[in-house]
């Protein structure tokens, strides 16, 4: 499978700190590629400069086979970017907004590409509605109906599902996986774990990093975590304890802990002082949460003074 992306030592300063530090990337055709991270991770930023809206300050590599930094134009004429907050006209229709970006793109028999669009996203019978009454989840399909009217071979998505309802979640990604079945390659960064999950492969970026990639399961496997849950009472009491210690990962899941580290003799070692004093200690599968607050809890924030 050709490269859609391939990009080595991608990085970008501002004011002097690094918020992308030398990121590698390969990105398969027809593939749905996850970037996960916290906020100021650098995850828009790289996507920025993957589509030519940034250059880099070091680093090289193609995108859509045209080079990041000679060729950007021709890279942005074959990418639909979707940023994190709707961007169309608030005050014309769900049509007129189709019909503008068609115009701006140059989109051939373009009312029977809107009209398609319209039909495809379930827009159709919304057509004459103004987009800035439509609801997040409409909103975020008039969004992906723009993107998609110039019909390009990569789409770029910075947390498209931010604050829509669960069903319209999963519409969503329903949509995304027919795309990448005809051919399009997905770029999406996304705060959600089952989003994560849904996803061809997987890359966790902090402060800039880019710290692991690879499937879910690789992710998992190459954490090398062991998980056991906690339940009981106090469970707050005892994850304040868990917490001081740097060897430990602890999550909230419920009402139970996750507590995770590098071995069982860790865990039973930091356990030990909880058994018989009537909470539940029982591994479970290590699970993609686990894993990227693990990563997340290693990293060093590259603004920290």
């Amino acid at each position: 499978m050709d490269a859609i992306i391939d990009v080595r030592g991608l990085t970008k300063r501002y004011g002097g700190r690094t918020v992308v530090d030398h990121v590698d990337m390969q990105v398969a055709r027809g593939r749905i590629y996850g970037f996960l991270g916290p906020n100021g991770s650098g995850k828009t930023t790289t996507i920025r400069m993957l589509c030519g809206l940034l250059t880099p300050d070091e680093g090289s590599g193609t995108c859509l086979g045209y080079d990041l930094r000679k060729e950007s134009r021709k890279i942005k004429r074959q990418v639909g970017y979707m940023t994190q907050k709707f961007g169309l006209y608030e005050d014309l229709s769900i049509e007129e907004n189709l019909s503008f970006i068609a115009r701006v793109y140059e989109v051939p028999d373009a009312a029977a590409r809107v009209d398609d669009m319209l039909q495809r996203l379930g827009l159709a019978g919304r057509r004459a509605q103004l987009a800035g009454s439509l609801s997040g989840g409409w909103k975020q399909r008039l969004a992906l109906a723009a993107c998609l009217l110039h019909e390009p071979q990569l789409l770029l998505l910075d947390e498209p599902t931010a604050g829509v309802d669960p069903k319209a979640r999963r519409d969503f990604w329903d949509e995304l996986h027919e795309l990448a079945a005809g051919g399009l390659t997905v770029l999406v960064s996304t705060h959600y774990m089952d989003e994560a999950e849904r996803c061809h492969q997987l890359a966790y970026i902090a402060y800039g990093k880019l710290l692991a990639q690879g499937t879910a399961d690789q992710l998992i496997a190459g954490a090398g975590l062991v998980t056991w849950s906690v339940e009981g009472p106090a469970l707050a009491d005892i994850a304040r304890a868990l917490r001081a210690s740097d060897a430990l990962n602890v999550a909230s899941f419920g009402t139970a802990l996750h507590v995770s580290a590098a071995s069982a003799a860790a865990l039973e070692a930091a356990l030990a002082p909880y058994r018989g004093t009537g909470i539940a200690i029982t591994p479970v599968a290590t699970s993609l949460e686990d894993v990227f607050i693990a990563l997340m809890q290693r990293s060093q924030d590259n603004f920290a003074s």
